[in-house]
C-alpha cells in the first residue's frame, strides 16, 4: 500500500481495488475520445480493461509526482483545458541548471565602483603683474579678456627720478671719462721724467734723490690713471642701473595668455612691486587658458581606488548637457582634515569650447572593486 500526495487530493492504492470518483470521470474521457465504435465485450472483460486503465491513469500522475514535483497540478492543468508552458518547462530547466558537484562554483566578475565629487577648473599657470618701480601710469594697452603674446607691452609708467638718474649717471660718465684722460697725460709726462733722471744717473749727472723722486711721481700717475678708470666704470654702472630702471617703466607680458585681470588706471600712481605685493595692489592677472586642469575633491574613503591614468566624466555647472572625459594625472600628499576628502587634478580629454577658469565642476570616475596602486601625489 502507498500513498501520493498532490494539492489536496490524496489517493490510496492498496491492492488491486479503490478508484475515485475524479479517477472514473478521467477513465471515461479517454474512452470518448477514441474515433472506433466500441467492440461488445464481456463484462468480466470489461471490468478488466477498466480495472488496468484505472490502475495506469492512478500509476501516471504518481510517478510524476514522485519524479516531478508539482507535475500533478500541471497533468491536471492539461486535462482541465488549462496548459501553462512555463510550468510544464520548468522540470527540464530545474534538470539543466542543476549544478555540476565536480566541477568548482564559476567566479562572479568583479563589480565597478563609482566614485563622485566636485571641484572647479583651475589655470595652473597664472600670474598677477607688478611694477618693479615705483612710477605713474601713462598708458594702458591692453583690456581684460585679451589674449597677449610674451614680450608684449601691457602698461606704460613714468617716473621723473629714473629720468633724472639717467642723465646723472651719464654725465658722470662725462666728467670720469675726462679725469682718466687727464690723468693719463700725467702720467706720460711722468713717464718722461723717470726716464731721464735714469740717463743722468748713469752719467751721475744727477742725484740719486731725484731719481727715487721721479720713480714716485710715475707711481703716484699710474695709480691716479687706475683710479680714473675705476670711476668711469662705476659711471658705466650707474647709466646701466637708470636705464633698466626705465625699461621697467615699460611693463611687458612674461608669457602668452590672456588677460583676466586689470586694476591699472591712467593717472594713478603705484608702489614698487615689494610694497604693492604686500599691499596686493597688482597691475593685472594674466592667464594661460590653454592648459586648465579640474582640482576636484572625493571622500578618502576611495584612497584605496585610485590611481594615476583612470578615466572618467566631467560635467560643468555652465555647460550640465555637455559632459566630456577627463583622466586622472596626480593625486593630492595629504587629505583634508576638516572636510575628510582627497585633492585630485584631472586632464581635459576634448572639454567644451569656452572654458573658463573656476567654472564649478561635478567629476565621475568608475574604478575596479579590487584596489590598486595608489598614483603620483600632487607636489
Amino acid at each position: 500500500m502507498f500513498k501520493v500526495e498532490a494539492g489536496h487530493r490524496r489517493v490510496h492504492v492498496a491492492g488491486m481495488n479503490t478508484l475515485t470518483e475524479h479517477d472514473r470521470q478521467l477513465t471515461e474521457a479517454l474512452k470518448s475520445l477514441s474515433l472506433a465504435p466500441m467492440p461488445e465485450t464481456p463484462a468480466p472483460r470489461r471490468k478488466a480493461i477498466r480495472w488496468v486503465a484505472g490502475v495506469v491513469v492512478v500509476a501516471v500522475p504518481v510517478v510524476a509526482v514522485l519524479v516531478w514535483p508539482g507535475t500533478f497540478g500541471d497533468i491536471r492543468a492539461v486535462l482541465q483545458g488549462q496548459p501553462d508552458a512555463a510550468r510544464l518547462a520548468a522540470p527540464a530547466t530545474v534538470l539543466s541548471a542543476a549544478p555540476d558537484a565536480s566541477s568548482p562554483p564559476a567566479k562572479a566578475p568583479a563589480a565597478a565602483r563609482e566614485m563622485t565629487g566636485s571641484g572647479y577648473v583651475i589655470a595652473p599657470r597664472l600670474t598677477h603683474v607688478f611694477a618693479k618701480y615705483e612710477g605713474r601710469i601713462t598708458g594702458i594697452s591692453v583690456d581684460v579678456g585679451d589674449r597677449v603674446e610674451a614680450g608684449q607691452l601691457l602698461v606704460t609708467l613714468d617716473n621723473v627720478s629714473a629720468r633724472l638718474a639717467l642723465e646723472q649717471a651719464k654725465a658722470a660718465k662725462v666728467s670720469a671719462d675726462l679725469v682718466v684722460a687727464a690723468r693719463q697725460i700725467a702720467l706720460a709726462q711722468a713717464v718722461a721724467t723717470l726716464r731721464r733722471s735714469e740717463i743722468l744717473a748713469r752719467s751721475e749727472a744727477t742725484s740719486k734723490k731725484d731719481l727715487e723722486e721721479a720713480e714716485t711721481g710715475w707711481k703716484s700717475a699710474l695709480n691716479a690713471v687706475a683710479q680714473g678708470r675705476q670711476e668711469a666704470v662705476r659711471a658705466d654702472l650707474a647709466i646701466r642701473v637708470a636705464e633698466e630702471q626705465l625699461d621697467e617703466m615699460t611693463v611687458r607680458a612674461p608669457f602668452a595668455g590672456t588677460v583676466t585681470q586689470l586694476n591699472a588706471h591712467i593717472g594713478d600712481t603705484v608702489l614698487a612691486r615689494t610694497d604693492s605685493v604686500r599691499e596686493s595692489q597688482s597691475l593685472l592677472a594674466l592667464t594661460d587658458t590653454t592648459g586648465l586642469v579640474i582640482d576636484a575633491d572625493v571622500a578618502e574613503t576611495n584612497l584605496p581606488w585610485l590611481r594615476a591614468g583612470l578615466r572618467g566624466e566631467a560635467v560643468l555647472d555652465g555647460f550640465p548637457d555637455r559632459p566630456f572625459a577627463v583622466e586622472l594625472q596626480r593625486i593630492a600628499p595629504v587629505a583634508s582634515a576638516e572636510k575628510g576628502t582627497i585633492g585630485l587634478r584631472l586632464i581635459l580629454v576634448d572639454p567644451p569650447d569656452g572654458l573658463r577658469p573656476n567654472m564649478a565642476a561635478r567629476i565621475r570616475i568608475a574604478v575596479p572593486e579590487t584596489p590598486g596602486t595608489m598614483g603620483e601625489a600632487l607636489p
